[in-house]
């Protein structure tokens, strides 16, 4: 296992969701979404788009807040403190403090533009961390070597391709020892030839045991790296088992049509 990543307790799930819902207005986007994710899991979400799935990844690390259940991260609920039987609400720096251990990976690369991507790597541990500079740039190139992009440390985004800015944005989010990965569609604004060099890179986490939950249409990803899959329709967990099962054997009617089409 690498060293970049550390070992974690397997006593209680990284990931648990009690009838987690989330609205925007009238129209209620996650409708009661109950999961748990091992740590140490590859994790796959699918499902046509507007069923949930990124609505619920952001719910995760608070990037939304949610309407009802509840939402714990490593055995701490996510957003709120209990008290008694009602929830309150974390202040924005309680809330940062516990985003520092989730990396995300969003399908738009979201780079510094006027940072190299050195730069953008050290960035957060210097920042929000407090790490001395030398040490964050030490990791950082060796970040950079894990994700096969040591030699475009002084490149600028705009010199990169969409695959190595993805890259760069995975490096970014280890920067900061998280204890769990979230990629939100990490490869479909690339070029199909480009997708490959990402998915390695995710798969070589897997491999050293990182907990990562993947919102993915990479439905040979799903089926080769992930131990679990959840497809999602209308804001609820239509189907869920090993991604070998659910891909080839699906028991549900709606599962049967959206893999119709994808596979």
């Amino acid at each position: 296992m690498s060293d970049l990543i550390k070992p974690q307790d397997t006593a209680h799930p990284m990931v648990r969701s009690e009838a987690v819902h989330k609205s925007y207005g009238l129209v209620e986007v996650l409708k009661g979404i109950d999961l748990e994710v091992k740590q140490g899991e590859v994790f796959c979400l699918v499902g046509p788009s507007g069923s949930g799935k990124s609505t619920f990844l952001r719910c995760i690390n608070h990037l939304e807040k949610v309407n009802g259940g509840r939402l714990y991260v490593d055995g701490e609920l996510v957003g709120y403190r209990e008290k008694g039987d009602r929830l309150y609400e974390l202040k924005d720096r309680e809330v940062a403090l516990k985003r520092r251990d989730i990396g995300m990976v969003f399908q738009r690369f979201n780079l510094f533009p006027h940072m190299t991507a050195l730069e953008n790597v050290v960035e957060a541990p210097v920042q929000v961390k407090k790490e001395s500079k030398s040490d964050a740039r030490e990791r950082g190139m060796q970040l950079l070597e894990r994700v096969g992009l040591a030699e475009k440390a002084k490149s600028y985004p705009a010199q990169l391709s969409g695959g190595q800015q993805q890259r760069v944005a995975i490096a970014r989010a280890l920067a900061m020892k998280p204890k769990l990965m979230l990629f939100d569609e990490p490869t479909s604004a690339l070029d199909p030839e480009l997708v490959g060099e990402v998915l390695d890179v995710m798969r070589g986490l897997a491999e050293e045991g990182m907990t990562m939950i993947v919102v993915t249409h990479e439905m040979g990803f799903a089926r080769e790296v992930g131990d679990a899959l959840v497809f999602m329709d209308g804001g609820v967990v239509v189907e869920s088992g090993h991604p070998r099962e659910v891909l080839t054997n699906p028991q549900h009617e709606r599962t049967r049509a959206f893999l119709s089409k994808v596979l």
